[in-house]
């Protein structure tokens, strides 16, 4: 393992870098600590074909990033302070976990309730008096109370009556919880199946980009493509080169730097080609066939559109790093006309 460390005696304003090798592990941990400890784990990768060099991966291919936060202070009331938010993001089966929990919790707090109601108004022994609940003697027939009340099933067996002003004020402050949780279950649940993401998995991005000569001049092409029917007809892409830089202290920064591309607004009725030329001012522009190999970079492309059907803004993205740009090729374009093919 070998780590390097560097940090300002600033104290507050500090920075402390921290690289970690692990020849057992593919991956590499960059710590970088401003006012609180942040921990990003990136994705390891090869600098070039057959090389076997490591190398930082910013984004994935779909699009996701590996960057994960540890060790930050009041890491959570950041979640809390947006629980709609963070509910939305979990995972369908810890949602539901937790859809199911808040009722049956409810159920059990409030049976709860009701079986302390009848406790102190002694409805459990004596069975000649008039109950605050009726038919409720024992913790069972309260859960069963608690679980017909907030479901709305209706009253039969089971009813409340006018003896105990307690009881009363317990079903009404249930009935309005009721409805609290199920507004919230229904709207968490329809705005995750309305999730920009899952529109989003059927605009795709070429596995690599192309470097080619177009109209005379080299340049650098991706493709994108709609798989749905009722294509997208406005949309905008584009693209930005990352760099990350280890410095000889042991710090690693990352640079940002916009490409050009022509035709940022696109219409994909059909599969489009991004192109962005590789001439003076672009940070590409010393790029060659073998010089490729030994860049570390990766180019994030992304292409933001709004759904026709729902109204929701949308993007998909991708990376390309220098393994997936293949030099001197072409895409190969089919359309249909009619009844024929052509290239």
């Amino acid at each position: 393992m070998v780590s390097t460390s560097s940090s300002d005696p600033g104290g507050r304003n500090g920075t402390a870098a921290l690289v970690k090798i692990s020849p057992g592990i593919d991956q590499q941990q960059c710590i970088i600590d401003t006012h609180h400890l942040t921990t990003h784990t990136m994705g390891r990768g090869n600098l070039g074909r057959g090389e076997g060099k490591k190398r930082l991966s910013y984004m994935l291919k779909d699009g996701s990033c590996p960057v994960v936060f540890h060790q930050s202070p009041g890491q959570w009331s950041f979640f809390l302070a947006d629980i709609f938010t963070t509910l939305v993001e979990l995972r369908w089966r810890v949602m539901l976990l937790i859809f199911c929990l808040s009722y049956i919790l409810s159920w059990l707090f409030f049976g709860l309730l009701y079986f302390l109601i009848a406790y102190v108004h002694k409805d459990l022994e004596d069975h000649d008096t008039a109950p605050c609940v009726a038919n409720v003697r024992s913790f069972t027939s309260a859960f069963l109370y608690s679980m017909s009340t907030q479901a709305t099933i209706g009253y039969g067996f089971r009813v409340m009556t006018e003896n105990c002003m307690v009881a009363i004020v317990v079903v009404t402050i249930q009935s309005l919880m009721s409805c609290f949780i199920d507004t919230v279950v229904i709207g968490i649940t329809v705005a995750k199946m309305a999730c920009a993401s899952k529109r989003a998995q059927t605009v795709g991005f070429s596995s690599c980009a192309v470097v080619n000569v177009r109209d005379g001049a080299l340049c650098l092409v991706w493709r994108i493509a709609d798989f749905r029917r009722n294509h997208i007809l406005d949309g905008t892409a584009r693209a930005q080169l990352v760099r990350p830089t280890k410095h000889p202290s042991g710090m690693i920064s990352v640079t940002y730097q916009d490409l050009d591309i022509q035709s940022r607004h696109l219409i994909l009725a059909t599969p489009a080609s991004i192109v962005h030329k590789l001439e003076p001012g672009s940070p590409l522009y010393s790029l060659g066939p073998d010089s490729l190999r030994e860049e570390d970079f990766d180019l994030v492309v992304s292409f933001t559109y709004t759904g026709d059907s729902t109204g929701i803004l949308h993007q998909t993205r991708t990376s390309y790093t220098p393994a997936d740009i293949r030099w001197g090729q072409r895409f190969r374009t089919w359309y249909r006309w009619g009844g024929s093919t052509t290239r």
